[in-house]
């Protein structure tokens, strides 16, 4: 069996593979790097797929926190596990939007879930899960129900800036304007949604678009990002993990190269 992990800034994520390269279960923990929630990913997957740290034959540790887990057989880095997980979980990808909790991925690929060429926007929150998490606590409402509240929009406004310390002032002086809240909440979806539109533009991105991480679950950033890039996106299964994910493929890849050595 082999293991991947996935330490994140604000969530773990474990994944196991059997023999045969078949996914037998992931793990998602809302606690990332500082934390030691890879720990109870590790023993929630572990739980999920039957087995002990004993069945585990070889570990890829991947994500900010990566260095962090000492027990892994190696560590390879997050862009390169969320292409080869992606190229696991859905044919054909060519391009990954990948919104975390506090960066932002657009990762081009060659086929085979190889990395063509990849941006990142991780030096502000503008684009990331934290920016929803701050116009939800600005609207009164909790981040699973923003999208629920935007889709109940029926007049699309524009959140003008994207740095979240005055985006949040911006909407705040919008609801005391008598703007609606439904409005605003598909605004702030629609304010992500271009600055990713911005970050595919700058390496080319092509038209078959997977979305992954947290924000993925978001149905009406979805919709957003969508109708801003003009194509489909698909949301892969375990969008949360694929970076878990691809990380144990490797694991398995690099276990059976070095055993036919």
């Amino acid at each position: 069996m082999f293991l991947g992990i996935d330490i994140g800034s604000s969530s773990s994520k474990a994944a196991v593979l059997n023999e045969q390269k078949q996914l037998t279960a992931v793990a998602v923990i809302n606690l990332g790097t500082g934390t030691n929630a890879y720990e109870k990913a590790i023993a929630a997957a572990l739980t999920e797929a039957e087995l002990t740290a004993a069945d585990i034959k070889y570990t890829v540790a991947t994500g900010y926190g990566r260095v962090n887990y000492k027990d892994a057989d190696k560590q390879i880095t997050e862009i390169t596990c969320h292409a080869k997980g992606v190229d696991f979980l859905t044919d054909d990808a060519q391009t990954i939007v990948d919104i975390g909790g506090q960066d932002a991925k657009v990762i081009k690929l060659n086929g085979g879930g190889q990395v063509a060429n990849f941006v990142m926007n991780e030096k502000c929150a503008a684009g990331t899960g934290r920016f929803l998490e701050v116009m939800a606590r600005v609207l009164g409402c909790s981040l699973s129900d923003l999208s629920n509240l935007a889709d109940r929009s029926t007049v699309e406004i524009s959140i003008s800036n994207v740095c979240t310390v005055f985006a949040e002032s911006e909407v705040i002086s919008r609801l005391a304007a008598g703007e609606k809240i439904e409005d605003v909440a598909r605004g702030a979806h629609v304010a992500i949604a271009k600055r990713i539109m911005g970050m595919c533009s700058r390496i080319g991105y092509k038209s078959k678009v997977v979305m992954t991480g947290g924000v993925a679950l978001n149905s009406n950033m979805v919709d957003a990002l969508s109708k801003e890039l003009e194509c489909l996106i698909e949301v892969v299964p375990h969008c949360q993990a694929a970076g878990a994910v691809g990380a144990a493929v490797f694991a398995h890849e690099i276990y059976n190269k070095e055993k036919d050595i």
